[in-house]
């Protein structure tokens, strides 16, 4: 009987960098990834991540960053789940999703600005080696 190795874990990629050029290419999108620079109310009140403590203090440490209204910021998260629905199943999946920041607040988290852009599969949860399974997306920013 010949056994066949079943990987512990599998990694989906997908590049955000043709995605990112077809952003740029529609001159209403490019309008919009600039707009944390051009389009938003300046004023006491957090309406945006760009008013916020934390996108100043980056501002003032990267100058050069901050001076290109071109340049993006983005948001990274991720959590497991059971494809599968029962949490005895010994499967889990974590995607990997990216949204843009630099867009009007209302809308950061819709459909067209955020991006899978890693899906990580197997009987368990990626833990401290995380960083392996991020390493094409670092690469990517790198790039850019």
């Amino acid at each position: 009987m010949i056994r066949r190795k079943v990987p512990v874990k599998v990694v989906w990629y997908f590049p955000i960098i043709p995605r990112l050029k077809w952003l740029f290419a529609t001159s209403k999108d490019a309008r919009l990834l600039t707009w944390h620079s051009d389009g938003r109310k300046v004023g006491g009140y957090i309406r945006h991540p760009a008013d916020g403590i934390q996108w100043r203090y980056i501002d003032n440490k990267y100058k050069s960053f901050a001076k290109e209204p071109r340049n993006l910021w983005f948001a990274l998260s991720t959590d497991g789940m059971n494809p599968f629905g029962k949490m005895s199943s010994s499967h889990n999946v974590w995607p990997v999703v990216i949204s843009i920041y630099n867009i009007p607040p209302w809308l950061c988290n819709k459909k067209k600005y955020m991006m899978m852009s890693i899906l990580i599969s197997g009987p368990h949860q990626p833990g401290l080696s995380i960083d392996v399974f991020l390493r094409l997306l670092i690469d990517d920013f790198q790039e850019l």
